[in-house]
């Protein structure tokens, strides 16, 4: 956001002032330790080397040993299911509830962290700003973080629905469905999953393109009018929306608009495995950060909503506070909310090239 300020006397500036100090006009200060943050940029904008660097990191996290125990998840294999398990144990605790978005910040930079200190990852974790490509089914399938050298790779080929599949389970306007065909992660071994199971189950990576869900969710009009609500807890639910398919939210937009009924990014437990789930997310973060800076210093400690899952009446529990805790597992140090509302704090030190 810039902000051009014409300033025609030394009063104008003295009433300036408090709000430039307190982050509410113009670009917020670095705060705490954090005075050189990294910056996310959005995929189109990497350089092809970035790109590929970026995608052998991934590749390189799938291929170090697992630190969580087998008697945990006894199909663990990775460093990258490590964060996998984390979140199918939490599923239903980080969903759905007031420090959805918390948490799942919290999650990115931890992985991000994962890239850069244990495979040599050099720049910030990317972001992919799906309203570049949400405009029409179409635009959105040739987005180039479907690209097949310089990208994730695309969808799967179709397959049908499994017979008796329940009612509400076919996402509308799915086209794939089978395992990704092209792409770094042709060859990738899924095991997590599906939903809760970490047996160890090894498959392919699956996609399930809705391309006509994802535009209708994704675009830039509903993106826009999710970062104009006014508090919190109206813009947290207009993320997330509601559990069916007619009003999803930008969450469920990129779950689904690339998952649909079949891919792994789909399968609300078991979505990291696709490493979309990154891009997708630290896009969201993106939202949460670009609403945030509209008014940071109020913003900044502004978080609401149930501690449990849809209880948005309060019938089992209170809203979360600023000192509810976050727990990566054994993926990284026990935070509390308060610790992640600013990206550039003590905590968290990274900033994006652009916001909405």
């Amino acid at each position: 956001m810039k902000v051009t300020l014409a300033v025609s006397s030394l009063v104008k500036v003295a009433l300036l002032l408090p709000a430039l100090i307190s982050g509410v006009v113009g670009a917020p200060q670095p705060r705490g330790t954090c005075t050189n943050p990294i910056v996310r940029k959005e995929w189109r904008n990497l350089s092809n080397p970035e790109k590929s660097a970026y995608l052998n990191a991934v590749k390189c996290l799938q291929s170090k040993p697992a630190i969580t125990p087998t008697s945990v998840a006894p199909g663990v294999v990775s460093r990258f299911e490590d964060l996998i398990v984390t979140h199918i144990q939490q599923t239903f605790s980080i969903h759905f509830v007031g420090h959805f978005l918390p948490w799942h910040r919290y999650m990115v930079a931890v992985y991000e962290k994962a890239l850069r200190d244990e495979c040599g990852l050099t720049t910030a974790h990317p972001y992919w700003d799906w309203t570049l490509d949400a405009d029409t089914p179409t635009s959105f399938i040739q987005s180039p973080v479907f690209d097949s050298t310089y990208g994730f790779g695309g969808n799967g080929p179709y397959v049908a629905s499994p017979p008796g599949s329940p009612p509400g389970f076919e996402v509308p306007g799915r086209t794939g469905g089978g395992c990704v065909a092209d792409g770094p992660f042709s060859t990738m071994v899924v095991r997590m999953g599906p939903a809760d199971d970490m047996s160890g189950n090894p498959r392919c990576l699956h996609r399930d393109f809705s391309p006509a869900f994802a535009s209708q969710f994704l675009n830039a009009a509903i993106t826009a009018d999710t970062i104009s609500k006014s508090d919190y807890g109206h813009f947290m639910r207009a993320v997330e929306g509601e559990t069916n398919f007619e009003h999803s939210g930008i969450h469920g937009g990129g779950h689904y608009g690339v998952g649909g009924t079949l891919g792994e990014i789909g399968d609300l437990y078991n979505s990291p495995s696709d490493p979309l789930f990154y891009m997708h997310h630290a896009n969201l973060d993106r939202v949460w950060w670009s609403w945030q800076k509209k008014n940071l210093a109020a913003r900044l400690t502004d978080i609401s909503g149930p501690i449990n899952i849809l209880d948005y009446d309060n019938a089992l529990g209170g809203n979360v506070t600023l000192s509810f805790p976050l727990s990566m597992g054994l993926n990284g140090p026990d935070v509390t909310i308060e610790d992640v509302m600013d990206i550039r704090g003590d905590t968290l030190c990274y900033d994006y090239h652009e916001v909405y």
